[in-house]
This record gives structure tokens, sequence and C-alpha cells, in this order.
């Protein structure tokens, strides 16, 4: 799902950008997925701990966190628990959309309930969120703020959504 939320097509806006990683699964998960980024000529940049693991990665800095590269590059952070990545997503995030991978039913709605983003995706790569994934049709335009309605305002117009999908790896072909 990592490998597929970053790979699959890297200039969209629900591409991976930052991938946080569990401190407990860092030292086995790590180098695998350098494997399969390297593969697909994806450059890392990591916070210090990531570099402790991993070689030929660049030390990201405080921009890293925030920025949506649309570009292969791919930040990492080795995060101590579901709380310092829900901190970590709802400081740096751009409230698009943000995935978790678990197979833990309590953190992933820990997950959905905390993190503020228009889309949370469970088990699923991010590449699954957008208006035609949701059935709206083809999306004119995309947005990350809690809208107010213009002119005559009634229930509909007070509704803000937020997305929830969970799956058990899904990708996106």
């Amino acid at each position: 799902m990592a490998i597929n939320s970053k790979c699959q097509s890297i200039q969209v806006c629900n591409a991976l950008e930052t991938l946080l990683v569990d401190k407990k699964c860092a030292q086995q998960l790590l180098p695998l997925l350098q494997t399969a980024y390297d593969s697909n000529n994806i450059e890392l940049r990591g916070c210090e701990d990531t570099l402790q693991i991993l070689s030929r990665v660049s030390l990201a800095i405080e921009e890293d966190w925030h920025t949506e590269y649309l570009a292969p590059i791919l930040s990492i952070k080795i995060v101590s628990g579901i709380e310092q990545a829900i901190a970590h997503i709802n400081h740096y995030g751009s409230g698009h959309t943000d995935g978790i991978v678990t197979q833990s039913l309590d953190i992933a709605q820990i997950f959905e309930q905390q993190v503020d983003s228009a889309s949370v995706l469970i088990n699923v790569s991010t590449r699954l969120s957008g208006g035609g994934d949701y059935g709206l049709g083809a999306v004119i335009g995309i947005s990350t703020d809690k809208l107010h309605a213009r002119g005559p305002v009634g229930p509909d117009e007070l509704t803000s959504y937020k997305w929830v999908a969970y799956g058990n790896g899904h990708l996106r072909g």
C-alpha cells in the first residue's frame, strides 16, 4: 500500500508525500520499503532515526514535512505510537488524504476520529481517495477547507464531509 500510494502516480494530490513508520516495526519494514522505492526511483528523505536504519537517505528538514512534492521524493519519519503520528499529521498535513495500515481496529478508529483530513483511509492506498472513487463523478476542484455556504442556508449547506474507507490492502490499479 505504501508503494502504490507513492508510485502509482506521483504527480497527483492523493499521492503519498510523508510516510510515518512506527518505531516498533521500523527496523524490519524500512529496508524492505527502501528496496521497493529504489526500484521506482524515489528519492528518500528521513528523520535522524530513519538515517540510523537506512543508507542513501538525505536528512529531512522542517520544510519536508510540509511539502507536497508531486515528484519522486518521499519523506520518512519514525514515530513512537499513534498519538505521535496523529500529532504530526494534524500539524504538518494538508488535510486532504491520510491513511493508516494497521491490524488493530481500535487504532484504526482512533486514527479515523482524530485525524483532521477530508479523506481518512484505513488499510487502503491513498490513491483511492477521489470524487470518482467515492461515486461523485468527475472532480472539478478539491477543497481541504470546511466550507461555509453562500446564499440561503439549509441543513445541506451546514454539512461538511469526512470520507472514511476501510479496506484489506486495496490498491489503485
